[in-house]
């Protein structure tokens, strides 16, 4: 049964590979915390909104240190149609102190990292190593990915972390 899914799996990405070729993040960036920033904006958002709100929040904010010294009711006006934008903002802000102070302004390039900045989980993490810093340690699990891994049976699950470790093993 394992092997027959591995075919499976890969015939999958053949397909995919055909169909669309080499996909790149739809997120518009030029650097890798803004790519970070608009990964926390995308929660629960569209990538079509994260754009039109980052158009406007990159030529304000032009930095790491710009972010971590933001007001946040400021910040908070500039993300607001994000939804969740009270936290989304604070999150941001306290990405950028501590990507300023725990590593001297660079954003991380390693997953454990990653993981310990405030608004980002394994999806947000797996996003900035691969689109910002070309590392495959992981896959982005969304809701699209969720219902594509069910609707090809490839999982049967509904958790995006059990769903990301049965995906990198096929």
């Amino acid at each position: 049964m394992e092997r027959n899914k591995k075919g499976y799996t890969v015939r999958i990405i053949k397909i995919l590979e055909k169909n669309y070729g080499y996909v790149k993040c739809v997120l518009n960036f030029s650097s890798p915390f803004e790519l970070l920033t608009a990964t926390i904006l995308s929660a629960q958002c569209t990538d079509e909104r994260v754009n039109k709100i980052t158009e406007n929040l990159f030529k304000r904010y032009k930095n790491v240190e710009d972010y971590a010294n933001a007001d946040v009711l400021e910040l908070e006006n500039y993300v607001k149609s994000a939804g969740f934008f009270r936290s989304k903002a604070k999150n941001i802000i306290k990405s950028a102190q501590m990507v300023i102070n725990k590593y001297n302004g660079d954003v991380p390039q390693t997953m454990e990292e990653l993981l310990e900045l405030s608004g980002g989980a394994r999806k947000t993490a797996n996003v900035v190593l691969g689109s910002a810093f070309g590392k495959s340690e992981g896959i982005a699990v969304d809701t699209h990915v969720i219902r594509i891994a069910n609707l090809l049976k490839l999982t049967e699950y509904d958790d995006p972390v059990k769903i990301e470790k049965i995906l990198m093993k096929t």
